[in-house]
């Protein structure tokens, strides 16, 4: 999977429809290899990443849980932390 495609289920505040396009269009480039898509792939390419971004986020909304959402922040934080013990930053 692609480093920069976050969780984004169990969330307080909840996903936004800004967050799920942006990891649909990390999907789409990661199975394509193209960052930026030809003007002939152009069409596809986001025609891929609107497909994704909806069935994500019927996904999203569909699913439940019993697990308290958890906070952005303290995710973020645990998340830098990690990078700074492994990379040493």
């Amino acid at each position: 999977m692609c480093r920069n495609i976050k969780t984004l289920f169990n969330f307080d505040p909840p996903v936004t429809e800004d967050e799920v396009r942006a990891a649909s269009l990390q999907f789409v480039r990661k199975i394509t290899g193209f960052n930026k898509p030809s003007k002939a792939n152009e069409d596809a390419f986001l025609a891929a990443i609107d497909e994704i971004a909806a069935i994500s986020a019927r996904l999203l909304h569909s699913l439940d849980t019993t697990a308290p959402p958890k906070n952005r922040e303290e995710e973020a934080a645990k998340a830098k932390a990690r990078a700074a013990e492994r990379f040493g930053a």
